[in-house]
């Protein structure tokens, strides 16, 4: 489908900010379901735009919330260098995990009001965004939630104190998920690992599950850790769970 992709939604957040949403859909008429779109620590950079753009032009309406608006002007993009690195992670364990979480609720509320979503929503994220897509399908309005080498979630170390409830609250867990990994991420190590699916299989979760031959980030088309055919590969996947699970 041809897309829309210029649409800004900036959200009033209950402390007097604004949370921006960025919104990419079909350009036709129509109803959609709705994608919230987490993104990595560098907030709607190119590469997510891209991403975005490529999801909603198989039939969805995506939004992807400025995930460290509390701090940065509306916006604002971090850079793929040292300083900007730097200061995404610092931002990372300075805002709350309820931050995040409250996000996360203003985000699937802004799509399930907008005129053009059928009112089945889903999330997805990549390396944080993975992490908080999952947070976010705790919430019973998410039908399904792809998290793509979600960091943080095995070590318990999201948000300020870095003492986040992510496993213990596992078992609230009711949406279809994926999991997609890269064996040769070092931010979520092959024990990493064990911890998150031993739990999924503790709770009973429905989910899915995938690792791949791939260092952190293979996602992103720029720099040298992307990997075509894997996106291809893990983008098929994901959009596989949304069309079974997403169709009215």
């Amino acid at each position: 489908m041809i897309i829309q992709s210029n649409e800004i939604e900036d959200i009033q957040t209950p402390d007097g900010g604004v949370m921006r949403l960025h919104v990419v859909r079909p350009a036709g008429p129509g109803r959609f379901p709705g994608v919230l779109f987490f993104s990595e620590i560098y907030q709607v950079t190119d590469p997510i735009r891209r991403l975005a753009a490529m999801v909603a032009g198989q039939g969805y309406l995506v939004a992807i919330p400025e995930v460290y608006h509390e701090y940065e002007s509306p916006g604002t993009i971090l850079r793929y260098d040292q300083t900007g690195t730097d200061r995404g992670n610092a931002l990372k364990t300075t805002k709350t995990v309820a931050a995040f979480d409250a996000d996360a609720k203003l985000g699937l509320a802004a799509l399930s009001s907008n005129a053009a979503c059928t009112g089945r929503l889903a999330t997805m994220g990549v390396c944080l965004g993975g992490h908080l897509a999952y947070r976010a399908a705790l919430n019973p309005s998410v039908s399904a939630a792809a998290c793509f080498y979600a960091t943080d979630i095995h070590s318990g170390t999201l948000g300020a104190g870095k003492a986040d409830d992510s496993l213990a609250r596992m078992n609230e867990l009711r949406a279809e998920t994926l999991f997609v990994w890269g064996r040769q991420d070092p931010h979520v190590p092959f024990a990493g690992r064990q911890i998150i699916r031993a739990r999924l299989e503790e709770v009973g979760a429905r989910y899915e599950w995938h690792e791949v031959n791939a260092a952190h980030a293979f996602l992103r088309d720029e720099g040298p850790r992307y990997d075509p055919a894997l996106f291809i590969q893990s983008i098929g996947w994901m959009l596989a769970m949304f069309q079974r699970t997403l169709s009215c």
